[in-house]
């Protein structure tokens, strides 16, 4: 494969676009572990989303 006298700007272009999404992916990881983990602490607090018994659709 040619890429002509462009090839180390290709090159580095596809290694900085596979190092964001590398990067996107990793923190997407990060946070889903990290609001897992402040839901499982509210919910050892008794706190949850979760409507009391009874009430219906919120109104609007």
């Amino acid at each position: 494969m040619d890429l002509g006298p462009h090839a180390g700007f290709i090159w580095a272009s596809y290694g900085l676009c596979l190092f964001t999404v590398i990067g996107l992916i990793a923190w997407v990881r990060i946070d889903k572990a990290q609001q897992e983990k402040a839901l499982k602490d509210l919910a050892a607090r008794g706190i949850s989303r979760a409507r009391p018994a009874g009430e219906g659709k919120p109104s609007s």
